[in-house]
């Protein structure tokens, strides 16, 4: 749709008060969707996980750092990457400003990939991040919590992602991330990106990301919300401020990349 030119400000203001009306009743249905997350039962952590960080190997309740919850965002970096997911990248360069008040609001904060911390810790310099940053790698707490799936998984089309179940490969995520994008040579978007962090779609595909919430509650640790796929939208800052520039989202393929990678392709 081709917006109006040389309209009169009159018309611009009558127009944006309509509008206006229908973002403070978004605004309202967001609280009060807010208010429905908090109120989700919780489930009992009764699993041992255990984490390589740089503070050295920490239980899922030592994450919390004597704060009441956690926030965990499963950042796609699997073993066989070369980098990370550059979508994640995009996100965490969101949340790499934001993390310090989370923790000074009882909110602990970690970014929780299954590649080695070493892998994670030479990324993190390269990219220029300060948040924490654990290796879940040899634990079942990306498996359990749905973000990593194995070759078989993928083979037998036993993926439940997202709170439903996929096709079998070969086609994994087909037009679920990037809205069934196709480029003219034939390559899909999928593929684009897991040629980004130095894999191909099956490797890719086996990790997936999302956002996970805890809470501990008289020293146990409970399991309250996780969101995946477009459910992270809200988190991914470049998309709130695109979807108010005037051509919104203007996407026609992949056109994001490492922030450090820009004008270098």
């Amino acid at each position: 749709m081709t917006a109006q030119l040389n309209a009169t400000r009159q018309q611009w203001l009558a127009a944006r008060l309509d509008l206006l009306e229908e973002e403070k009743e978004l605004t309202r249905r967001s609280d009060a969707l807010a208010v429905k997350r908090q109120q989700l039962p919780r489930v009992g952590i009764d699993k041992e996980y255990r984490f390589d960080t740089e503070g050295g190997n920490l239980s899922l309740k030592d994450l919390f750092g004597g704060r009441s919850q956690l926030l965990v965002y499963h950042f796609m970096f699997g073993p066989d990457y070369t980098a990370g997911c550059p979508s994640c990248s995009s996100i965490a360069d969101g949340f790499n400003g934001v993390f310090v008040h989370l923790e000074n609001h009882d909110v602990a904060f970690w970014a929780v990939s299954r590649a080695p911390l070493t892998k994670l810790q030479a990324f993190k310099q390269r990219m220029g991040w300060s948040f924490p940053w654990a290796s879940s790698f040899g634990s079942d707490f990306n498996g359990d919590f749905s973000v990593w799936f194995s070759a078989e998984d993928q083979r037998r089309g036993d993926i439940e992602y997202n709170y439903r179940l996929e096709p079998p490969a070969p086609e994994p995520l087909a037009g679920q991330t990037v809205q069934q994008w196709q480029q003219p040579e034939g390559e899909g978007p999928v593929a684009q990106i897991a040629a980004m962090t130095g894999t191909d779609v099956m490797t890719y595909t086996r990790d997936r990301p999302g956002v996970s919430a805890f809470e501990l509650v008289d020293g146990a640790v409970y399991h309250s919300y996780s969101s995946y796929a477009r459910g992270l939208d809200g988190l991914w800052g470049m998309y709130q401020w695109l979807d108010r520039a005037p051509k919104g989202r203007n996407e026609t393929g992949i056109w994001w990349r490492h922030h450090d990678r820009y004008g270098k392709e």
